[in-house]
């Protein structure tokens, strides 16, 4: 039995919607149209898109008296539901520069209004649905906050002035430890999440199921921009022996040397963060590789990349400690045995681990469009697992499945490496 609150319904829903806008803050109005590449979507997109989704949703199936205001937005604004129909294409999104920012804000407090009426009806039919759809409709724009922040650090970065999101300095703790390896036993565990347990769950963390895994080591904390600054100085991105076949096609292809954002300048070794051009800190770990990247750094420091059951398992052994240390950019290790043994589980870099995203046994796909959330996307992607300094705090859980294409490297992306026992 579903319970819901429609008090804490609305303030949730209200509370991620103004999020949104915040976040856009310190952006000038020629910022709102950027698009750098075709898998970065401009800000305004982005608050425009998430306006839609609750637009298509709920309030056009079941708020009868809803008027949309302006029709052509269904095709300007679905992202990838060819349920729903034709879509603008994604790659042009930068060149819609109608509707303006002012008109798209305009959208945005149109949906809002008509979601408050909404959910303001206890005694509506279909309430169970609604409920269930907002839900996932403020899940999904957090996960769009994410974005935000990653596609617009991108877009800022192939700017030779180098902006700066947020003036601040990137801070510098004291001098990360040595890197120590965690032993855990493996065996029979329970992986994943029921669709009847408290709490949200994405329908791609269910069911939960059995996995048996054998005795692993799992380090703990991740690899640092001083141990990944070892592999590229003994030429780890000339050798193709360290490199899975793909990999080093997008080596050659792309003629990778080193991370994303990584520079050189006048001498000093430079990275680009959400605060511009900042010096890089060794201690920090090493963000914006492709998974290809990762799984060739493992292979040359003697490791591998862990498996997601792997990553879940030694999750769950540990003091859940999800907390934000309000940095946008991937801060070094803090130890804090309280918590146990792993450290930058959550908020730092999500972590790329050896599995292929794929369903879990018995999962099942949504009826409708709602169905193409996250099932089609199951083929020729990698997990990720964790949780990264954008990443929001509701996202943060040991059952999380995060995925991407190995060859992309605009996320805030890194590695743990595991051996076996």
């Amino acid at each position: 039995m579903i319970s819901i609150d429609n008090q804490k319904l609305t303030r949730d829903y209200h509370i991620c919607r103004q999020h949104s806008v915040t976040v856009c803050g310190t952006l000038e109005l020629e910022d709102y149209g950027l698009q750098a590449a075709a898998f970065a979507s401009p800000p305004k997109w982005h608050l425009a898109h998430t306006s839609w989704f609750f637009e298509t949703f709920i309030l056009k199936p079941f708020a009868g008296d809803y008027e949309p205001v302006q029709p052509a937005y269904e095709i300007l604004f679905n992202s990838y539901y060819n349920t729903v129909g034709q879509q603008f294409p994604r790659a042009q999104r930068g060149l819609l520069s109608r509707p303006t920012v002012s008109q798209v804000l305009a959208y945005r407090q149109h949906v809002d209004d008509a979601m408050s009426r909404l959910l303001a009806e206890e005694d509506h039919p279909q309430r169970v649905d609604i409920f269930q759809r907002c839900r996932l409709g403020i899940e999904h724009e957090k996960q769009h906050q994410e974005l935000f922040y990653t596609d617009i650090k991108y877009s800022f970065s192939v700017n030779p002035l180098y902006p700066a999101y947020e003036n601040k300095g990137v801070r510098s703790p004291a001098s990360t430890g040595e890197m120590h390896w965690c032993e855990f036993p493996g065996g029979l565990f329970e992986m994943g999440v029921n669709a009847d347990q408290n709490g949200f769950a994405y329908d791609n963390e269910m069911p939960a199921h059995k996995e048996y895994i054998e005795p692993f080591l799992l380090a703990n904390r991740l690899v640092t921009n001083r141990e990944y600054q070892e592999f590229v100085d003994d030429g780890g991105y000339s050798k193709p022996v360290y490199w899975l076949a793909d990999g080093w096609a997008m080596v050659q292809k792309h003629h990778w040397t080193q991370p994303l954002y990584w520079l050189k300048v006048q001498g000093k070794d430079m990275e680009f963060t959400l605060y511009g051009l900042q010096e890089r800190q060794a201690s920090h770990p090493v963000c914006h590789l492709s998974g290809y990247e990762a799984d060739a750094y493992a292979n040359w420091a003697n490791a591998r990349l862990p498996t997601e059951a792997e990553w879940e398992f030694a999750a769950r052994q540990q003091t859940f400690n999800a907390g934000s240390n309000g940095s946008l950019h991937p801060q070094g290790a803090v130890h804090d045995d309280a918590i146990g043994p792993l450290f930058q589980l959550y908020d730092s870099c999500w972590q790329w681990t050896a599995s292929a995203y794929r369903a879990y046994s018995g999962f099942e796909v949504s009826e409708g469009a709602i169905g193409e959330y996250n099932g089609k996307f199951m083929s020729n992607q990698w997990v990720l697992r964790g949780g990264s300094c954008v990443t929001s705090g509701e996202h943060l859980r040991p059952t999380y499945r995060n995925f991407f294409y190995p060859e992309d490297r605009w996320q805030f992306s890194g590695l743990r490496l595991a051996r076996n026992s």
